[in-house]
């Protein structure tokens, strides 16, 4: 599938790009109005994801709060299933000393995150395109999980119809993530959003919730 036929950002003219948050020439970053609430965040998004984001895409306070407990200096951070990119940028946007990583199965979910990362220029955050069970978790210290697999069990509120869907799948990728996680060492910390917890091994100690407890802090014993 060829980049060019994806949908373009909205700021691919600088006619339609809104003044404030064109990225300053001292710092090379995108302003901080970007990154300062949901809204403005999402407008730069094609307009069928803007519709996506409240259920899919990480809340940017969300985002702010999980990448805080993950965030160490010179650690490697994961997103599994990092569809746009909303956490990683968010995260790299705040927490300059870690590097945040996100994988992502859909191509143009992909292109769509590393297009808004050449944006912001964050040189703290990188996207791979692939399917998790194609990552070695041996390259990663901590960990992000926005339940990517429950659309498996939850097709009703699927994305798109780009990829295969099914229980079987679901069950296959949260007993790979959760073998991956156990390999881990102690310390691992892992952070997780809408999980229903099967993929959590059991030496994994509930560190913090927040949220309405959807959002939980885990450290590896």
């Amino acid at each position: 599938m060829k980049d060019d036929q994806f949908s373009p950002l909205p700021l691919g003219s600088r006619d339609q790009v809104k003044p404030e948050i064109i990225r300053s020439p001292k710092n090379n970053l995108v302003n901080k109005l970007l990154f300062s609430d949901d809204a403005e965040f999402d407008w730069i998004y094609p307009h069928h994801f803007q519709l996506l984001s409240l259920k899919h895409f990480t809340p940017l306070s969300i985002a702010k709060k999980a990448a805080e407990f993950l965030s160490l200096p010179d650690t490697r951070v994961l997103d599994i299933g990092s569809g746009a990119g909303k956490f990683c940028l968010t995260a790299g946007y705040h927490f300059r000393e870690t590097f945040f990583y996100g994988v992502e199965q859909r191509h143009e979910l992909h292109h769509l995150a590393e297009n808004i990362k050449r944006y912001t220029d964050l040189p703290n955050v990188n996207f791979i395109y692939g399917n998790v069970t194609q990552i070695n978790f041996k390259e990663f210290d901590h960990f992000y999980f926005y339940n990517s697999f429950y659309e498996n069990i939850d097709q009703m509120n699927k994305i798109d119809d780009t990829i295969e869907l099914s229980e079987s799948l679901y069950n296959y990728y949260t007993q790979y993530l959760y073998m991956a996680l156990s390999a881990k060492p102690s310390g691992t910390r892992l952070v997780t959003f809408h999980s229903l917890e099967q993929e959590i091994p059991q030496d994994y100690r509930l560190a913090d919730v927040s949220y309405d407890t959807l959002l939980k802090m885990w450290i590896k014993e």
